[in-house]
């Protein structure tokens, strides 16, 4: 009898040993802490921006000024180089007639300089070309039904109309030369030292092309241009 219950006081407090070991709390442990750290490690670590290169400046500078240029020469440019330069492959026959054509271009950039306009009372623009005397209107008998303005001596051309045809003519350039059309028909293979130049020369024509827009502002709004409400 006293073996027995010997036997079963020992059953019973190992019974409630367990019992009082499976209601203890268990502690929290660190794995989520240890994955968030792991998280917030992985989404801060980014990889480094890249640096834009030249060529990609150089067609932010020449979209900008691309602007400044008159809209009906940007557009002819934009159409006609692609069917001139048969999508960049020249032939002895299409690079000169290409040529031809930048330079009619350029020239309709450095004569839309000296371009100006006016509106009359009743709403209606008329074109002009300014000369050393005045303003020469190309449609002068409907103007002058309209109403022509008395003092046409203040569009006569002066040192500013100058400056802003050619810096036209220097930025249509950049902007030709930005051209993948125009480069693989001149240059269809060049060399390390070309195609620098050819990166460089539009940064350099558009900041300094820029500066000069500042320094010598016209108001002039002829062909291509919009015509701004505040001055005419």
């Amino acid at each position: 009898m006293d073996m027995s219950l010997r036997a079963r006081s020992t059953n019973l407090k190992q019974a409630s040993t367990l019992s009082d070991a499976s209601e203890i709390p268990l502690l929290p442990t660190n794995n989520n802490d240890n994955n968030n750290n792991n998280n917030n490690n992985h989404v801060t670590e980014r990889p480094p921006i890249p640096r834009p290169t030249i060529s990609q400046r150089a067609l932010e500078s020449t979209a900008h000024l691309a602007n400044l240029l008159p809209t009906g020469t940007l557009l002819a440019f934009q159409l006609l180089i692609p069917i001139f330069t048969n999508n960049g492959s020249c032939d002895a026959a299409t690079r000169p007639l290409t040529l031809i054509l930048l330079a009619i271009l350029a020239f309709s950039c450095f004569l839309a300089c000296f371009t100006d306009s006016f509106k009359t009372p009743d709403g209606q623009i008329y074109y002009g070309l300014a000369t050393f005397k005045g303003l020469w209107i190309f449609d002068y008998q409907a103007a002058s039904i309209s109403g022509v303005p008395s003092d046409l001596n203040r569009y006569k051309v002066g040192f500013i109309d100058f400056v802003h045809a050619v810096l036209s003519v220097l930025v249509f350039v950049a902007v030709a030369l930005r051209d993948k059309n125009v480069v693989s028909c001149f240059y269809p293979t060049p060399n390390h030292e070309t195609k620098q130049i050819l990166d460089i020369v539009p940064i350099g024509i558009g900041v300094i092309c820029s500066l000069l827009f500042v320094v010598f502002p016209t108001r002039r709004h002829g062909i291509g241009f919009p015509v701004t409400p505040d001055k005419r």
